[in-house]
């Protein structure tokens, strides 16, 4: 691996928030180049399929990048600082942790919330008239109020959390002092939420992760709020940009979004290629090697840290013919290697079965309720994010036709 950065060093999107032309270069002949961080600082990247597998899989793979000197994902305060948060633990406290916390988010214990979350999709599209942002009035707003049912948020509050997830998923335009007080009244917040569901049990998540236990142990204080905190943050701006980002690729291939107009039960799959296409987050956070760890790419020395970016391995042509290609019937009777959208290992998204059921009712919703829903500017004036989740700004679509 070469010290020096590569002719192109920052990996940027396509146009239409297509994948970056660089993957195809760095697939064949720079597997783990350098690439600039928000931060401004230099970490190799792994772009192979088989690599990001091997990284997030091993257990010399360690999310405790708190250690003097190393490099950061942003400049100041930011995700990695947190050593209670469940996505910064190393075994044995992330084995624990994760173990409790995992009969709250299986599909079986998932599941039974598809009507309700259907529901909400079809009545948020009943709403609204011919012309719409389908940022603002569906993407955000159906995820929005899905973790306030969940978590049993008032509705009064949600302005509120919406802001504080901006502010934690953007690279570029808060300030340190702007992201730590943001951070202290979200986590003053999310403290006050579960006093008050031990205080008066309900039947909603927070009341599970409450009674959840692996022999008697229990979710301490900071980890219940922690994990409150990691399912508003990621749980809410994740999934708005996998709707905003399939609604718009569907969109764009229009005899596919006909498709499935004709079959709205080809809606799970087509959400799996959307999470493969479009996948979220660009990356899997960065990872410190305990120990040196052997890739296809070459060799990591302990101590480096290392980029593993999802988007690019669920790009590579090794695991998905034609890569480039988006296709809603590539994960049907016979579907090609798992995408990566929702990691892999230890850290793989714990809350992945309820996502997907939110994609897969969003694109449902979409094609029954807005059969003729396309865009109302030119693909190319759409503006898009330019903060960890990648995503457009604002969808102007209009709609037309029987049930629209």
């Amino acid at each position: 691996m070469t010290a020096e950065l590569s002719p192109n060093k920052d990996i940027v999107p396509g146009p239409l928030g297509t994948p970056p032309p660089e993957f195809a270069r760095r697939h064949e002949e720079g597997p783990l180049d350098p690439a600039a961080m928000p931060s401004g600082d230099l970490v190799p990247v792994a772009v192979r399929y088989e690599d990001v597998r091997t990284l997030l899989g091993s257990a010399a793979s360690s999310r405790n990048l708190r250690l003097p000197g190393l490099p950061r994902l942003v400049s100041g305060m930011g995700i990695d600082d947190d050593p209670d948060a469940l996505i910064n633990q190393d075994p044995p406290e992330h084995t624990r942790y994760r173990r409790i916390m995992h009969g709250a988010f299986t599909p079986r214990q998932t599941e039974p919330w598809r009507p309700w979350i259907a529901a909400i999709a079809g009545e948020l599209l009943d709403g609204l008239g011919e012309e719409f942002d389908l940022v603002d009035a569906f993407a955000v707003r159906l995820p929005g109020q899905v973790i306030c049912r969940l978590l049993g948020v008032p509705p009064g509050d949600y302005d509120r959390f919406v802001a504080w997830t901006d502010m934690f998923l953007t690279t570029s335009t808060a300030t340190e002092q702007i992201r730590y007080q943001g951070y202290t009244e979200f986590m003053a917040y999310a403290r006050d939420l579960v006093a008050r569901h031990r205080a008066e049990p309900g039947d909603d998540l927070i009341d599970l992760l409450v009674q959840a236990r692996d022999d008697g142990d229990r979710l301490s204080e900071g980890e219940l709020v922690n994990t409150v905190f990691s399912l508003i943050t990621a749980g809410h701006e994740t999934t708005a940009s996998m709707v905003s980002r399939g609604a718009f690729r569907l969109m764009l291939h229009r005899e596919q979004w006909d498709e499935l107009v004709a079959q709205p039960e080809l809606a799970p799959t087509a959400a799996e290629e959307i999470l493969r296409y479009d996948g979220p987050p660009a990356s899997a956070f960065m990872r410190r090697m305990t120990e040196d760890v052997e890739l296809s790419g070459g060799t990591l020395k302990a101590g480096t840290v290392v980029m593993p970016n999802l988007n690019a391995a669920n790009h590579d042509p090794r695991a998905f013919p034609e890569p480039e290609r988006f296709d809603i019937h590539r994960f049907g009777a016979q579907p090609p290697h798992p995408h990566l959208a929702f990691g892999y290992g230890p850290h793989r998204c714990l809350a992945a079965a309820l996502a997907r059921v939110e994609l897969t009712e969003a694109v449902r919703a979409l094609v029954i309720k807005r059969p003729g829903l396309r865009l109302a500017v030119p693909a190319e004036d759409v503006a898009w994010s330019d903060g960890l989740t990648y995503r457009p700004v604002a969808l102007p679509v209009t709609s037309a036709g029987p049930g629209s």
